[in-house]
């Protein structure tokens, strides 16, 4: 029943199937488990990176094309629920849906046009035209004051369902190390992580089936898959569709989440080189990889000042040290961790585990 679930796409060793475990069951309960508000806004960043940086792969690491317009479809999608939510009175889920279905639509379409009109040059020349488009795009957004609110961004209400204000039980829950309250936003993590959850199993599935396959021989070597007879252009381009539909969806979950989208928020450059950072951390072309990048760069991105601060202040009579731990120098260290993640993991944290897998089952036949 699981294999099925997972489209037989296994994690082929037993630390990686531990791993995955642990980080599924600490993401469906990270709201008792971890209570605060804090703790809570981390979780769901975990959650709609997964599902941003899973339909990034899709594109690099199964197809081996690389784009930078990939947080354009993002902002999409954030705009999409934004836009329709702050044009309304009174916020409804039909309204949610209205935004959906118009991101996705805007979506297909700019992903068509630029497959059809950019895949058919190669590698760095197709990545340079998503970076003007990206770009293009992102100052389009910050323009149009009257219609995407420009730089201040949008600020909107979602259904009361959705909203802090709906209480699901005048009393908090009371837990041993700490309260959770039941409400609205309770309801929409869960939103949140039932959407990743169908998300990233459809894009399982997607990679392990036919057309998966061909997207991987298109990766693997693509004028043999043209000799063989596959269009490799028409698959490129489906590839790129669905990877933009996909991270419009992980928009939508961002926008909902915050109640406010803004240039800075979805379409921020600085998005792309966090996708890029965690594809490679993960590991390319493992989707499992998504999961795990994910989990570990937001984790040390939202708490690896607060680790600096508490070192810098247990050091403090040790020269030279506590100027090294200060907090406004996480950025440095969060450099070095991923140098050190590169060069340990070569090929990702979940390609590591499988190659040990693999060498334990080499050394257990001899």
């Amino acid at each position: 029943m699981l294999a099925r679930l997972l489209s037989k796409d296994l994690p082929r060793s037993p630390w990686l199937a531990a791993l995955l475990v642990v980080l599924f069951l600490g993401l469906a309960f990270a709201p008792f488990l971890f209570p605060g508000v804090k703790a809570l806004n981390v979780a769901a960043k975990i959650l709609i990176f997964v599902a941003l940086v899973a339909s990034f792969d899709l594109l690099l690491g199964y197809t081996g094309i690389v784009s930078f317009a990939h947080t354009m479809f993002f902002g999409i999608g954030a705009y999409g629920v934004a836009i329709a939510l702050s044009s309304v009175e009174e916020a409804s889920f039909g309204t949610i849906g209205l935004g959906v279905v118009c991101a996705l639509l805007v979506s297909t379409l700019l992903s068509l046009l630029i497959g059809l009109f950019s895949l058919r040059v190669r590698a760095i020349f197709f990545a340079m035209i998503t970076l003007a488009v990206a770009s293009a795009f992102l100052t389009l957004a910050s323009q149009l004051s009257d219609f995407t609110g420009g730089e201040d961004g949008l600020t909107f209400s979602v259904p009361e369902l959705l909203s802090p204000g709906f209480e699901l039980s005048e009393e908090p829950l009371t837990l041993p190390w700490g309260e959770v309250n039941l409400n609205g936003k309770l309801l929409t993590y869960y939103l949140i992580f039932a959407s990743v959850c169908a998300i990233f199993l459809t894009l399982l599935r997607i990679v392990n089936s036919p057309f998966g396959r061909v997207l991987q021989a298109i990766r693997e070597n693509d004028f043999r898959a043209e000799a063989l007879g596959y269009r490799t252009v028409v698959y490129r381009t489906l590839s790129n569709v669905l990877s933009a539909l996909f991270a419009t969806l992980a928009g939508c979950l961002l926008a909902l989440w915050l109640r406010y989208n803004g240039p800075d928020t979805s379409l921020s450059f600085e998005i792309m080189l966090d996708i890029l950072l965690i594809v490679v951390i993960g590991g390319m072309g493992t989707l499992y990889g998504a999961l795990i990048g994910s989990v570990l760069f937001v984790l040390a991105q939202s708490y690896l000042q607060d680790l600096l601060r508490a070192a810098g202040e247990a050091t403090a009579g040790i020269p030279l040290l506590p100027a090294l731990l200060t907090p406004d120098r996480w950025l440095l260290w969060l450099g070095l961790l991923f140098v050190l993640s590169v060069y340990y993991f070569p090929t990702g944290i979940v390609g590591k585990l499988r190659e040990r897998a693999v060498l334990a089952r080499l050394k257990g036949m001899k």
